[in-house]
């Protein structure tokens, strides 16, 4: 009997499942997922990673099982399984969505075109999210973003299954693939139940404090939806989170004003969730070189291994950025605001390149998403050519978005007891206020590694200068043109009569973080 294969990836539902649907109206489908050593080899895979999607796969084998099906899990690589299901059961057809993922699943799904061709079998892919595959330009691409969240979800006919003609592989455990043992205590566990309830959680209750309790590292852990790893992994569709918010906005009385605004304000990043993926797929080459090339060799000759170590250590004397990455290794998680100000000290005052940086930060974000991971990365950098510079004062964004230090001392405990005054510059408590406190500034917490304002003002000035190059500030167009937005976010209005290059920032409060590029 003839079947159809069906090629889960970031894409562990039954829900709003295009390939699948479309494969079981067409006949007989076996549902395959592969563990492939080549991928989880890749420097920004990490053991929590790899336990996540697990975690998932558990609950998408559930699911097919209430169904009269089975998953058929392999570890290989795709070809080589591939190859040896067709061998032993030959199929029609290949079905799956498309990934806008990382260098090594773009030459994967290469080959694996390569394959099929050669086999004469039929390829389908569908879009996962709102990016669009061969987009010359970004003129039509909010119009293709809105018409395929307003489409219905895929719906499920009752499916005929293939029965596996092998058995599963047991998954190999971490250290198998060559993964680091560590995942953080704390991280979020997967699988799609827990992103359902995580959805219904924030739409009905969370959502109220959405806007403009995001900033702080305080407030953002309930605040924030918390569905990026989801997403990220494909517990969720992005389509039917868009529509379920739709759906609770349309339900709210207009007497829930904190609730609508803070779901309008969502909504509005699930729209730059897409804009930014969009950036990779339009420019694999974004997660390994400058996206403008007018900035390559501005830091790379300068990469400094001590302060990559401080960073990574926890160890940079700045305590905001210390308490960030302590929270970042125990949770797998951290606010968008936090995220930009580890990556600005990174770029700016420890003048980083942001290649080794992201690496680090790819394996230790849960809910890393290659396409809005590399191009925040370079935005935060500096090296698109097109935004505006960003540069995130440490000391600054620990007085505006821990003012107590309530956040600082919970993930420092050695700066328990210094007093709120000395709090975010204890390097500069004098010796016997620090002896009283039980401190040791340079032992239980770092000196700063530089002098934040010396270090910060001398970047500035190198990365000004480049940027005032003729030849760097002619190539600007031609990103621009490729890249950048065209309109507002869904739901907001530009300034009539102009058509602005510059997207309208996503809350009228200016405590939160713009996401234009």
């Amino acid at each position: 009997m003839s079947y159809r294969v069906v090629w889960f990836k970031r894409d562990l539902r039954l829900c709003d499942h295009a390939p699948l649907a479309e494969a079981a109206r067409q006949g007989p489908v076996l549902c395959l997922y592969l563990i492939e050593p080549g991928l989880w080899a890749q420097p920004d895979a990490a053991t929590q990673h790899y336990r996540f999607a697990l975690e998932g796969l558990a609950d998408l084998e559930a699911e097919l099982q209430r169904l009269g099906g089975r998953l058929l899990v392999r570890v290989g690589e795709a070809v080589e399984v591939l190859e040896q299901l067709y061998r032993t059961a030959p199929f029609l057809a290949l079905h799956a969505h498309e990934e806008t993922g990382n260098g090594w699943t773009y030459a994967r799904d290469l080959a694996v075109g390569r394959w099929c061709r050669g086999k004469g079998l039929a390829w389908r892919e569908w879009p996962q999210f709102g990016v669009v595959r061969w987009l010359a330009d970004r003129n039509r691409w909010q119009r293709e973003w809105e018409a395929l969240m307003a489409q219905p979800p895929a719906d499920l006919p009752e499916p005929r299954f293939f029965d596996p003609p092998m058995p599963s592989d047991p998954p190999p455990q971490p250290a198998q693939l060559g993964l680091d043992p560590w995942q953080p205590p704390q991280r979020q566990r997967g699988g799609r139940r827990r992103a359902l309830a995580l959805l219904d959680d924030f739409l009905d209750q969370r959502c109220e404090r959405y806007r403009g309790h995001i900033s702080s590292p305080l407030s953002a852990p309930t605040a924030c939806s918390r569905l990026s790893p989801y997403l990220a992994q494909g517990s969720l569709s992005l389509r039917e989170v868009v529509q379920a918010t739709r759906a609770q906005i349309a339900l709210l009385p207009e007497s829930q004003v904190r609730s609508r605004q803070g779901l309008q304000a969502f909504l509005s990043r699930l729209y730059w969730h897409c804009h930014f993926i969009q950036k990779l797929e339009s420019e694999p080459a974004l997660e390994s070189r400058n996206l403008h090339r007018g900035y390559d060799r501005l830091r790379e000759p300068d990469w400094n291994p001590a302060h990559f170590a401080a960073l990574v250590q926890g160890r940079t004397g700045w305590p905001l950025v210390d308490a960030c990455v302590a929270m970042l290794r125990q949770t797998g998680w951290l606010n968008f605001r936090m995220r930009a100000m580890l990556v600005s000290v990174a770029a700016y005052p420890l003048w980083l390149h942001w290649r080794e940086v992201g690496l680090w930060l790819a394996r230790e974000f849960l809910d890393y998403e290659p396409g809005i991971h590399w191009s925040q990365l370079q935005m935060q950098s500096g090296t698109t050519g097109i935004n505006t510079t960003r540069v995130y004062n440490p000391v600054k964004q620990a007085r505006d978005q821990d003012p107590q230090g309530v956040f600082v001392r919970r993930w420092l405990p050695a700066l328990r007891r210094v007093p709120d005054s000395w709090i975010f510059e204890p390097w500069l408590m004098p010796p016997e206020l620090q002896q009283r406190c039980g401190l040791r500034v340079g032992i239980d917490i770092a000196q700063p590694v530089v002098d934040l304002e010396a270090a910060t003002r001398a970047a500035k000035q190198r990365l000004y200068a480049r940027r005032g190059q003729p030849e760097v500030r002619a190539a600007k167009a031609a990103i621009v043109d490729k890249h950048g937005s065209r309109k507002g976010m869904p739901g907001r209005v530009a300034e009539r009569g102009k058509r602005s290059l510059r997207p309208v920032t996503a809350s009228a409060d200016a405590s939160q973080l713009s996401l234009d590029f």
